[in-house]
């Protein structure tokens, strides 16, 4: 088969939402970058283009895209669940966005190429996936893994546990479309969610508001999850003390703790984690974020089964680790066990003619990437770009979090030694804890007071965290 040459300064393995972001920052900070990237999706946005329909970010959109281009308009929601909160951008307003930084930002610089629906086979080597033309792109500086912490979604991802003919397992993308099987097959009037992460609070949400019956809804709960508290997480100014208030809040509970359950029943005293079950001590943590308004709401769900991991789905019976469930022959089982983020184990992201993008300040995968474009674009060298960014570990339980923590710190006392990047952060419109701790004067003493106690308090908890850590890292999963 002949094969077509290409040239480009960077090679960019992936258009989702990471490998966006740092090309965007990387041609916003270098005069004469040239970018190639490549993906299989057909439109940028990666694992957006199969969310399920109901989807929406979990936290402001503020957090969320690339640095050059707002996404949403800065507005409050005034109905619904997020009541009071910053909007938050929907899947299809998330997918669009992503287009619109492609077509309006990233291909007019005359300094990008994008190659659509196609895949890279290792090397440079892409092949299209419509007409199986290949192509060696030929890769002046370096290549840029951008795919590995892609996350697994419901409509791709395989389940792990067997499904029996004559069960209906559908993800939570087909929910929205059950009328077009109404002609063939009855409309459920039973719903069985699986998963315990935030698709299926997402799920489980969705169902309740579009007009099931919560008797109607069997939850299965292989683990329960601490859930962050979306309030902590607003960035406008008249949020000051409940975002940066709790994070000295945070700081003071990592410094007092004697273990991580004992640091997670602190922060959930401050206002910073919910839990939607009190009376069960939660064994997940994967940063889910959710209004106290949504907690409220899933609280209404009784029927929820705690027998460990799905094995089976049959006909009439749910086979899980821990026993087995009845089911009535109309159930629909909705498969909410992909995971948001595949684990592996951190490397280096700075490697030789090479840049594996990972997250650098948990849970905010594009602040990493763009800051990751920053570095790349200003740094001296690759030891010293990995000093500057260690990749912070996603953690699985509570017991893996003050790791987590640790890390985050860690990389933001690096970056506070370094002049340029601290100015770049400072104008960052990812950064918005940064801009909002900036934000308070210096006559506002009570203001000052809450900086005053997370310096203070900040210092205290990278003393305490190691004494939370296990012995030694977790193994990869």
């Amino acid at each position: 088969m002949d094969q077509s040459l290409l040239e480009t300064d960077y090679l960019v393995v992936g258009a989702g939402a990471t490998g966006l972001a740092f090309a965007d920052t990387l041609l916003a900070e270098t005069a004469d970058a040239h970018i190639t990237i490549v993906d299989r999706h057909g439109k940028p946005g990666g694992h957006w283009n199969d969310a399920y329909p109901f989807v929406t970010l979990h936290q402001p959109s503020a957090f969320y895209g690339v640095n050059s281009l707002e996404l949403g308009s800065g507005r409050k929601d005034t109905i619904g669940l997020n009541q009071g909160l910053y909007e938050l951008a929907s899947g299809a307003e998330v997918s669009g966005y992503f287009d619109r930084v492609m077509q309006h930002r990233l291909l007019p610089s005359g300094r990008v190429r994008y190659l659509p629906l196609s895949n890279h086979l290792g090397e440079g080597r892409v092949e299209s996936l419509l007409s199986g033309a290949r192509t060696q792109v030929v890769v002046r500086r370096k290549l840029v893994d951008a795919n590995y912490h892609s996350p697994s979604v419901p409509a791709t991802h395989a389940p792990r546990f067997a499904c029996a003919d004559g069960v209906r397992l559908v993800p939570p993308n087909a929910l929205a479309g059950l009328w077009h099987s109404a002609q063939r097959l009855p409309l459920p009037r039973r719903f069985v969610v699986i998963g315990a992460g935030k698709t299926a609070t997402d799920t489980c949400v969705w169902l309740l508001q579009t007009g099931a019956h919560p008797d109607a809804i069997t939850w299965i709960v292989p683990r329960d999850a601490w859930l962050t508290n979306r309030l902590t997480t607003q960035t406008g100014p008249e949020f000051f003390f409940e975002a940066i208030g709790n994070q000295a809040d945070q700081m003071e509970a990592c410094a007092q703790a004697s273990s991580a359950d004992d640091l997670f029943l602190r922060l959930e005293a401050c206002g910073n984690l919910l839990r939607i079950d009190p009376d069960r001590m939660p064994a997940m943590f994967h940063f889910a974020t959710v209004s106290a308004a949504e907690v409220a709401l899933l609280r209404g769900i009784h029927q929820v089964v705690r027998l460990g991991h799905v094995q089976a789905l049959e006909p009439a019976r749910v086979v899980l680790e821990q026993g087995e469930l009845p089911v009535a022959p109309d159930t629909l089982f909705i498969d909410c066990t992909a995971s948001a983020l595949t684990h592996r184990p951190p490397q280096p992201i700075f490697q030789d003619g090479r840049i594996v993008l990972q997250v650098v300040r948990m849970p905010l995968p594009t602040f990493s990437a763009a800051i990751t474009g920053w570095v790349e674009a200003h740094g001296a060298d690759d030891a010293h770009k990995n000093r500057l960014l260690a990749p912070v570990p996603f953690p699985r339980t509570p017991a893996d979090y003050p790791r987590t923590v640790l890390a985050n710190m860690q990389n933001q006392f690096q970056w506070g030694q370094d002049k340029a990047l601290r100015e770049w952060m400072r104008a960052s419109r990812l950064d918005g804890f940064g801009k909002l701790m900036a934000s308070a004067g210096r006559d506002e003493a009570d203001k000052q007071a809450v900086l005053a106690r997370y310096k203070a308090a900040a210092v205290a908890a990278m003393a305490n965290l190691p004494r939370l850590m296990p012995s030694a890292p977790p193994p990869p999963p």
